[in-house]
């Protein structure tokens, strides 16, 4: 079985309770001894085994690390494991998941050897939205549901509205289109793609 690792919390000394999103749940189990043996952090994608226990929970053995060619690269690794920290804090009340999310993590550690980490997460951040049904492509302002003609001032989760009605960062109306559209933040420059990434650490 493989998954990624998405959040680890230390028990009992070096015991772990290890969080891991696989094709199919957000897996908790528990990892005895976790100091002593492969590494685990969070982000990592790992093949392992699980042995169920009646009492408590599935114990986490044979784990092996499957690396990234970018793994050693501190700065890429820094943002993939802020992207994994937030993918957590959204699915941490689920159990079972559709495999987009697994997919969608797959795909983008295999972006991230070649493409610029912010870039791939925005990506990936509108593609969670659609996938969810939350992705206002209709320009409807959150406060006084008006449609916004002009410029779009975006919040977290890419809630639009007026200038006047939020106090935030302004998008061009025709790049979100086309950006909500393809799903390929290529449209937009450097200074815009770090203002969409601070709105995307406010959380999904």
């Amino acid at each position: 079985m493989q998954g990624f690792i998405l959040h680890t919390q230390r028990v009992r000394d070096e015991d772990l309770i290890v969080y891991i999103l696989s094709s199919k749940a957000l897996l908790k189990t528990y990892r005895f001894y976790g100091l002593r043996h492969s590494s685990i952090l969070n982000g990592y994608k790992i093949d392992f085994a699980l042995e169920e226990n009646s009492t408590f929970l599935p114990r986490l053995k044979d784990v092996l690390h499957l690396g990234f060619s970018w793994i050693l690269d501190r700065e890429k690794m820094l943002f993939w494991q802020e992207f994994i920290r937030l993918l957590y804090g959204h699915l941490k009340e689920v159990n079972e998941l559709d495999s987009f999310y697994f997919d969608l993590l797959d795909e983008c550690a295999k972006r991230f050897s070649k493409q610029n980490p912010k870039r791939v997460i925005l990506d990936a951040y509108v593609r969670i939205l659609e996938f969810e049904g939350r992705l206002h492509k209709d320009f409807i302002c959150f406060a006084c549901d008006e449609k916004v003609k002009g410029n779009i001032t975006l919040l977290r989760a890419f809630l639009p509205s007026h200038d006047f009605c939020a106090f935030s960062y302004e998008f061009s109306h025709q790049k979100l289109e086309i950006f909500y559209e393809k799903k390929n933040c290529s449209i937009f420059d450097d200074e815009e793609i770090s203002k969409i990434y601070k709105l995307i650490k406010q959380g999904l």
